[in-house]
């Protein structure tokens, strides 16, 4: 099992930079027809500021672009922006690339920008929060001129353009703010992106064609369509007999006979995290009762009990075996060695004999029934991973039922709160993205925790959050995410797992499939075969 081992960032030749900034150029030699790529991905919507989920940030990113990018480093590049500086601890000027154009022909200023933030910032109400956070303590902002933007906030916010790099920028229209509705109804999406919308059936499929006006350069694939394969194995079956080019989120089990078919894959370490998590809030849960079925009081909000469970965990089967070796097993959000991590926090072996004394003093001693749910086909291994945790638990007296369901009912009946308890994932720009989401306490006002379903709250942990972010970028700010990071761990409000690695698939069509640690699935990664 790999227990904490380093994350090794790589760098960037300029042809990498190129295809994660924009669109790859193509050469006459390169230009192919239809790209056509197996996805496990389900676009929700097409509006590309509704919902922060990986789903649409990875393929509207082929119709939106973002002031600024992250490299595989995440390290910050120039995307719409081509600069940005502060002017004092609470204005920020971006200077915006100058002859871009929208896909209806109209040219990209200043004014769309001040246009998308206050759409996200004062119109959209998505029920998640949706990208809300990273504009909330944006108090003004104006157009001085069409490629400068002025940026006031109502304190120091030292991380914003970070924050940039996951808002996709769109066009302001004659009046008003476009709706949601009207985005899915039909409105053809606009945006500046090196591919043009052309169709969408929810669920099904989505398909694009190139624009060869893109600022990039000409992109290499004429048409790509988008095929939406929520079942891993219907995935690699389609790439196996040739009907897709690529396929991702291939499960590690099945790379060996995929090679030997003629397939080739790449992988990297996801900047990332599975876990589970608990509900804290509530007195009783669904799916929690007694040994003979009678419904108990909440036992997720003892931290005794959420510890038993963690020393109950074999995250060494998850990667071994459910993720064979493509995988590091985690004991925080992202990968040891990315900025913002602890060098403290290691994953642990199982510990069951202490488990179950900690369960006993927490007045368990027989352990309980629970139902454990989670994502089918979502993530690698989830489906798996479920049963292995539901086995492990099992020595405890802990009986785990296990609920797998497609991630579209999983996330709606999560939101509803239909689970006690369930495992899931999570990807962020930043270690303090993913605290600020998924373990600050909740409030709408502030934009946090708008991925903490469990409602878990922790004021030291709140606080010392606050701190770091008012930190500037860099070793200190490091060090107060570490240090944050290390308080809340030590109260469980989740068990992470495993830091998954993203595996792609691909065919003879596909010279290479350049990989991101963010998880991203698009054309621009896909680079035709030289004939």
């Amino acid at each position: 099992m790999k227990l904490g081992s380093p994350f090794r960032p790589r760098l960037l030749s300029a042809l990498l930079i190129s295809i994660f900034l924009g669109s790859a150029p193509a050469t006459p030699a390169q230009e192919r027809g239809e790209l056509r790529i197996a996805t496990s991905y389900k676009l929700m919507t097409l509006d590309p500021q509704y919902a922060n989920l990986n789903e649409n940030t990875s393929l509207l990113s082929h119709i939106y672009e973002r002031l600024v990018y992250q490299d595989d480093n995440l390290e910050l590049k120039p995307g719409l922006a081509t600069s940005w500086r502060p002017l004092s601890d609470t204005q920020w000027e971006f200077k915006l690339r100058d002859k871009v154009r929208f896909h209806n022909g109209s040219a990209f200023d200043a004014d769309d920008v001040v246009y998308t933030i206050e759409r996200i910032r004062d119109f959209l109400k998505p029920p998640s929060g949706g990208f809300r956070s990273y504009v909330s303590g944006i108090k003004s902002v104006s157009a001085p001129d069409p490629l400068t933007v002025l940026i006031e906030t109502d304190g120091a916010v030292p991380n914003l353009p970070l924050f940039f790099s996951s808002i996709f920028v769109m066009n302001r229209p004659a009046e008003g703010f476009e709706t949601t509705e009207d985005l899915n109804a039909g409105h053809p999406p606009n945006g500046t992106g090196p591919y043009r919308f052309e169709s969408w059936s929810s669920g099904e499929s989505l398909r694009l064609a190139r624009n060869d006006d893109y600022w990039g350069g000409k992109p290499a694939w004429s048409k790509v369509t988008f095929r939406v394969i929520e079942n891993p194995a219907a995935r690699v079956a389609a790439l196996s007999t040739g009907e897709v080019d690529v396929a991702d989120a291939i499960p590690a089990r099945d790379v060996a006979s995929l090679k030997e078919r003629g397939a080739r894959v790449a992988s990297v370490g996801a900047a990332r995290v599975n876990f589970v998590q608990f509900d804290v809030a509530r007195d009783t849960l669904p799916g929690v009762t007694d040994k003979s079925g009678e419904p108990i009081a909440n036992p997720f909000k003892n931290p005794l009990v959420r510890r038993a469970l963690t020393l109950a965990t074999d995250r060494g089967i998850l990667v071994d075996k459910i993720l064979a070796g493509y995988g590091t097993a985690a004991a925080q959000v992202f990968p040891n060695g990315l900025p913002g991590t602890s060098a403290n926090l290691l994953p642990e072996a199982p510990n069951y004999d202490e488990a179950k004394m900690l369960l006993a003093k927490a007045g368990f001693p027989d352990g309980f029934n629970l139902v454990l749910a989670g994502p089918a086909g979502r993530y690698p291994g989830d489906a798996e991973s479920l049963q292995a945790v539901a086995q492990s638990w099992a020595r405890i007296g802990v009986n785990a039922q296990p609920a797998a369901a497609p991630f579209s009912v999983f996330n709606t009946k999560r939101a509803a709160g239909d689970y006690g308890v369930w495992y899931g994932g999570t990807s962020g720009e930043a270690v303090d993205i993913i605290l600020h989401t998924l373990l600050a306490s909740p409030d709408p006002e502030r934009g946090t925790g708008a991925l903490n379903f469990g409602k878990y709250r922790n004021e030291a942990f709140d606080a010392m959050l606050a701190r770091a972010e008012s930190i500037a970028v860099g070793p200190e700010r490091n060090a107060a995410l570490a240090q944050a990071t290390e308080l809340v761990m030590a109260d469980q409000p989740i068990i992470p797992l495993y830091h998954f690695h993203h595996i792609v698939g691909y065919g003879s069509r596909i010279g290479s499939y350049v990989l991101h640690p963010r998880g991203w699935t698009t054309a621009m990664q896909t680079l035709p075969a030289m004939e």
